[in-house]
């Protein structure tokens, strides 16, 4: 089987620290993370989420419904790593900690957006036919953004940028940095190219010819940008090689879909509301689309049409219906996405044995870097482990998303070279014949002779 990533650590990786109190600089990451997860092994503090879409200092809790809020945990991220402030819980003096971190897009994005124009109470842009005309666009910093006009509704309508509202209809003039134009609007490879400079500022998109036909285009410095795939307009930052995307959205209060842009199904998906207390949403294929489990508790994962409308997650976009912990009207939610990718990623189940000798092996086809695990019809926290907290087998140092606690310490699972196999009948991971669903990522694919991976089963 064809497979593209040999060295796991380009896109998930986990680093080790001991805090300072002060601002400090955490390397040895190797590459600029998107997605960073950290949490004090020493102190109970809350395990901190942060990521690039929603801005590098925007504070979640995995332990916690709270809605999110803006602290010194993250002040950057940087090429290598991030950049820690003065949090406690992120830094605090002495105490030591971990960091995971993922990569979703990771470099500048590039997209077109196929441009119509339609008559909404006089002409009006519409991308990628989208249900709404006009919209508020995200073009982020250094991305390449297309607009096809060869449809032919766009005769007449060449689309351009203006830092004024309406542009020269609104007594601007035409924004020029970093667009270039082709052909005719209305005729095949007709387009208006830009290239969002660094610092640009906040930007409107408008017609050369009439009036009130554009938006806005912000240009935040996020690696991302709108997604239309949706019934509900998303910003997304994804990964199609690791299989990852940062997706945030707002509610509409009814079904709804959600673009992601990974190019296949999502396998697990971890979703937050924003700008309301609300518990955590977890999506996992084990569970199938009529069940959803939450991040923050310990209990069992519970069954509603309106978690995913009984509906699997496409290639393109995913299902959300009229609950609270994914959908509310007006308010703003992240989704971290995952596929499956071979040699690199598993989101699977298994059943535990109850054995503390011999316990249950779970096969992944790779030695891992990274699990979490957790029961979804008992009652039970999260798990994790990796393998920098626990270079060598056994893995005993245990962190719970759920659970501000300290790290706790047990002899608890190997690591092997095509999976993980538990030392423990703990309830967590390994109670006699009761069902669990992880996820898990790779250091290195475990290869055959031939070189390609392993087939996960």
């Amino acid at each position: 089987m064809a497979w593209t990533i040999n060295n796991g650590k380009l896109y998930f990786n986990s680093v080790l620290y001991t805090g300072n109190g002060s601002t400090q600089s955490i390397t040895g990451v190797g590459f600029q993370p998107d997605w960073v997860w950290y949490k004090s092994r020493s102190d109970a503090y809350n395990n901190g989420l942060f990521d690039i879409v929603r801005g590098v200092d925007k504070f979640l809790s995995s332990n916690s419904s709270g809605e999110e809020s803006t602290i010194s945990g993250i002040a950057s991220f940087n090429s290598d790593g991030f950049t820690v402030g003065s949090d406690a819980g992120s830094n605090g003096s002495s105490k030591t900690f971990v960091g995971w971190s993922w990569l979703a897009a990771g470099t500048a994005p590039s997209n077109t957006y196929v441009v119509k124009v339609v008559s909404d109470s006089g002409n009006k842009y519409r991308f990628d036919d989208f249900g709404t005309s006009a919209v508020t666009l995200e073009i982020s910093e250094g991305g390449t953004f297309t607009f096809d006009q060869s449809d032919s509704s766009n005769s007449g309508h060449p689309l351009r940028f203006s830092t004024t509202s309406n542009g020269t209809h609104g007594g601007g003039s035409e924004y020029t940095t970093g667009v270039t134009t082709n052909g005719t609007p209305g005729n095949a490879g007709a387009y208006t190219r830009i290239t969002v400079a660094a610092s640009a500022p906040t930007l409107y998109y408008y017609c050369t010819q009439h009036s009130g036909m554009g938006g806005q285009a912000n240009t935040p410095t996020t690696n991302s940008f709108s997604n239309f795939a949706g019934s509900i307009q998303s910003n997304i930052s994804p990964n199609t090689t690791s299989g990852f995307s940062i997706v945030s959205y707002t509610g509409t209060g009814s079904t709804a879909t959600v673009g992601h842009s990974l190019g296949t199904a999502p396998s697990m998906m971890i979703i937050k509301a924003r700008s309301f207390s609300e518990d955590w949403l977890v999506y996992h294929q084990s569970l199938g689309n009529t069940h959803a489990i939450n991040l923050n508790l310990t209990n069992a994962a519970s069954s509603s049409v309106n978690y995913w409308q009984n509906t699997t997650p496409s290639s393109s976009v995913f299902y959300i219906g009229a609950n609270d912990k994914c959908n509310k009207s007006s308010a703003t939610y992240v989704a971290y996405c995952f596929a499956e990718k071979q040699g690199f990623s598993k989101f699977g189940s298994y059943v535990g044995n109850g054995s503390s000798t011999d316990g249950t092996f779970v096969y992944t086809g790779f030695l891992p870097a990274f699990i979490m695990f957790k029961s979804p019809t008992t009652t039970g926290g999260w798990e994790i482990h990796d393998n920098k907290r626990d270079p060598f087998n056994v893995s005993s140092k245990r962190l719970f998303p759920n659970l501000s606690n300290a790290e706790a310490t047990e002899n608890y699972v190997d690591f092997n070279s095509q999976g993980f196999k538990f030392r423990t009948n703990d309830a967590n991971g390994n109670t006699n014949a009761t069902s669990y669903i992880y996820m898990a990522f790779a250091e290195n694919p475990f290869t055959s002779s031939a070189g390609t991976p392993v087939t996960a089963r």
